[in-house]
């Protein structure tokens, strides 16, 4: 028998992802979104707004202006009352060497897509380098998990103990969609959802979830 001792972060991440799951009245929901357009015009974004746009940057400034519209998205059940955070901050989960560590984009729904792509950038590199501040880690009230990279088709997150809402992305997948009533090859992506049934309900979930596929969907409309 060989026994793997577990790492120091392996502990504290099984600690708090346990919490969670025993603590929160999880559901979860999924929709697929066609990111045809957001896919073309991605590369072009870097000479019109001068930095490398990644689809994680728009998950997260499209994650923060929803949850500006459905607040409850950042809610948190206190006893008998639910708090709603006073800052929209995504955690978004970071693959590193040292294990899987979550960096916080701060105020998202304040910052333009640029701002959103450069920081996303910052923390990704300062993860990966074992070097973010304790600073750059806390304060998540809303989380986000790709494993497009990886090449995962879908799957549904855990929340992270501060949150009550966590979005999961999966591989942007070519498939053949229908536009107009014609037979066009597209680029799917599947989006899910996992919340605390004490904060959000279902419809409120679904028109969270449905805000995000929207904008995905026509991502001009967030590009500044």
């Amino acid at each position: 028998m060989h026994h793997i001792p577990l790492t120091r972060i392996q502990k504290l991440i099984g600690q708090r992802m346990l919490k969670s799951k025993q603590s929160k009245a999880c559901f979860y929901l999924e929709a697929k979104a066609d990111v045809t357009e957001l896919m073309a015009i991605r590369p072009k974004l870097r000479k019109s707004l001068g930095v490398r746009i990644t689809t994680n940057a728009f998950y997260i400034h499209i994650l923060g202006l929803a949850a500006e519209k459905y607040p409850l998205a950042v809610g948190r059940f206190e006893g008998d009352e639910i708090t709603i955070a006073e800052c929209i901050n995504v955690g978004f989960a970071v693959n590193a060497p040292q294990g899987l560590v979550v960096p916080v984009v701060k105020d998202a729904a304040d910052k333009t897509l640029p701002e959103i792509a450069r920081e996303e950038k910052l923390l990704t590199d300062k993860a990966r380098d074992n070097k973010l501040t304790l600073e750059e880690i806390e304060g998540e009230t809303i989380a986000l998990s790709n494993l497009g990279a990886y090449d995962i088709d879908s799957f549904l997150g855990i929340i992270p103990p501060p949150a009550s809402t966590i979005l999961s992305v999966g591989n942007v997948l070519h498939k053949v969609v229908c536009r107009d009533g014609e037979i066009e090859a597209g680029k799917i992506v599947s989006l899910s959802i996992a919340a605390d049934r004490r904060v959000l309900s279902e419809l409120y979930a679904a028109g969270f979830l449905n805000y995000i596929k929207d904008r995905l969907q026509n991502p001009r409309q967030v590009i500044a």
